[in-house]
């Protein structure tokens, strides 16, 4: 993998915008904010191709924090960089840093099992497992050692309480998670990953495939999750990212098809004021 290209033994930063500079009460508000994930300039390949172009933003704790932009522009790809899920794809390689707490996740002989254990992932379609409620739940804490049924239990109340869930399921933890409703369904996916106690959560597109009484479900979790976990969200709804972020990156594919981050801060300056005419042109539906 890589070498580490920055002086890492220096503090982290409060949140930088990255992509433009911050107005001065932006500033000042932003800088009361630690950062959680600290991406400087990179870039993601799929062979010879560059999917992500020198990306440099930095994600703050306990946020929500939306990657919005129009299709093809490389949203899941950075979204996915961040537990290192691109490595799963065959050429894909990564240049620049991504630092986790202190850690650059891209730095050479980086162990991604516990990466992914501190990051969690909820994909854009609910995919439980084949099994029981109970199990689907219980799948990671089991991989990670735990193996004692009342610890087991208390991760799976836990988890399903987190995940607004644990009142709907809680007399039929040995049915099928296949059978509950798609909105259910993803909750229980949401409630899987809270079991191996990640610090952030990644969700892709989490409510495109829902209706819109279990999307707003999806959305009050985010807003009661943000507590305890760092939560970084890509979306296509506007409506979606203007409600439930804190904060929102827009990227845009340049003249050589790369993602590129063309703007970066709080939500509502984005939606509001936005200082780049790309972002105000996206946001306002007159292209993407």
């Amino acid at each position: 993998m890589l070498t580490l290209a920055n002086d890492l033994s220096r503090p982290l930063p409060m949140v930088r915008t990255g992509a433009v500079p911050a107005k001065e009460e932006e500033a000042a508000e932003i800088q009361t904010l630690p950062v959680k994930i600290d991406i400087r300039g990179l870039s993601i390949f799929y062979g010879k191709f560059r999917a992500i172009a020198e990306v440099t933003m930095a994600i703050p704790a306990h946020q929500v924090t939306a990657i919005i932009g129009p299709s093809g522009c490389g949203k899941s790809t950075l979204l996915r960089a961040l537990n290192r899920m691109t490595d799963l794809t065959p050429g894909a390689h990564a240049e620049g840093d991504v630092i986790l707490d202190g850690e650059n996740i891209l730095g050479p002989g980086v162990d991604v099992v516990p990466i992914r254990q501190r990051v969690g992932m909820v994909f854009q379609r609910p995919n439980p497992f084949p099994k029981s409620i109970y199990d689907n739940v219980a799948y990671g804490p089991r991989l990670y050692g735990v193996r004692k049924r009342v610890e087991l239990d208390g991760i799976v109340e836990r988890s399903l309480k987190q995940a607004a869930l644990w009142d709907e399921v809680k007399d039929k933890l040995q049915q099928s998670g296949m059978a509950l409703s798609g909105g259910q369904q993803q909750r229980l996916c949401i409630a899987r990953a809270l079991a191996v106690e990640p610090s952030v959560i990644l969700m892709d597109e989490p409510a495109s495939a829902l209706d819109p009484i279990a999307t707003l479900k999806i959305e009050d979790l985010m807003q009661q999750l943000k507590s305890e976990y760092t939560m970084v969200i890509v979306t296509h709804n506007m409506q979606q990212a203007a409600r439930v972020a804190d904060y929102t990156a827009f990227l845009m594919i340049d003249g050589e098809r790369a993602g590129r981050l063309i703007e970066y801060g709080p939500t509502s300056r984005i939606f509001t004021k936005p200082e780049k005419k790309e972002t105000e042109d996206y946001v306002t539906g007159r292209f993407g």
